[in-house]
Parts: C-alpha cells; structure tokens; sequence
C-alpha cells in the first residue's frame, strides 16, 4: 500500500510523540487531486509542451534545492507544517538558505495551505477533474447551489489560487 510522504511523516510524528509518552494531535488528511496540478517535477518536465501549458508546477525543483536529502527534509518540514505561520517560517527559511522562491514552490506552499484549509473544514477529499471541484465531508459530496463548483480561471495557477480562496472561504 503506497502512502503520500506527507502521511508517512505524520504517522512517524505520532509514534514518536507515543513512545515518548506524549500525546501527539491527529491531523485530518484531505486527499487531494487536482488534475492540472504537477506534483512531481519529472513527470512536469517530461510533459509535452502542451500539456505543460495546462498545468500549475507544485513541488521543489532540483535546481532549487540540489541536494536530494536536503530536499527530502524540506518536504519532512512542508508535510509537519499545521498551520499558516508554519508555511510562513518555511517560505522564509527556504529564501534566506536557497535564494529567491520559483514559481513551483510558491504553488507547493499554496497547495499545502489549501490542503491544511480542506482539513481544517473537514474535508476529507478534495478532487478537481475537468474544472469541477469535487468536495467530500462526512462520507457526502458538498454542492453549491445543489451543483458542484467549477474553476472559472484559465490559467492553471490562477485556477490553484481560485480553489484555495474558495476552500479558505468555505
């Protein structure tokens, strides 16, 4: 069974702070998918340029981070983070130590808030195909007007930044 790395960090954060004898918050995990969202920098980089153009990069580019264990725990810091100072004191750190933040770690950090947003809100699962989106809570789909929300932005990254106003204002 395959887990995101973000889950896999926050089950290892919870068995640590049980073996300590402390109790560790459990954080709801929104599942995410959004179809023009690229999380992963090699498929992004291997898409044509077409499909390229209908995506929005999200992850921490090799370039911007060299070293691969480095970034691995730049993405152990993003998957602790539990609330907006956290990805604040992130962005901050990652300026001063790697420079000037790209394009795809600014949406990373987006995507992430709007996952920690989705949480916050209960929603267990949040699916964007085709311009829908597809919000469930309790087990139910949540309707708007008893139809489900669409993206109205063209642009992938403005489509990101629209969906995480409507989460944050959900």
């Amino acid at each position: 069974v395959a887990i995101g790395f973000d889950l896999y960090c926050q089950l290892l954060k919870q068995a640590i702070s049980k073996l300590k004898g402390s109790k560790a918050r459990p954080r709801i995990e929104t599942v995410t998918h959004l179809d023009f969202v690229a999380t992963n920098e090699a498929e992004y980089l291997m898409a044509g340029d077409d499909e390229r153009a209908r995506l929005a990069p999200a992850f921490l580019p090799v370039n911007y981070i060299e070293q691969p264990q480095t970034r691995i725990q730049a993405y152990k810091k993003l998957a602790e983070a539990g609330h907006q100072q956290q990805l604040d004191q992130l962005r901050k750190a990652w300026r001063d130590r790697f420079g000037p933040v790209p394009h795809a770690v600014e949406n990373l950090l987006l995507f992430t808030e709007m996952k920690l947003a989705a949480a916050t809100r209960k929603i267990t699962k949040l699916e964007v195909k085709e311009r829908k989106i597809m919000l469930t809570r309790g087990g139910d789909f949540v309707l708007i007007g008893g139809k489900f929300p669409r993206l109205s932005s063209e642009a992938p990254v403005e489509q990101l930044r629209e969906l995480a106003a409507l989460i944050r204002n959900f």
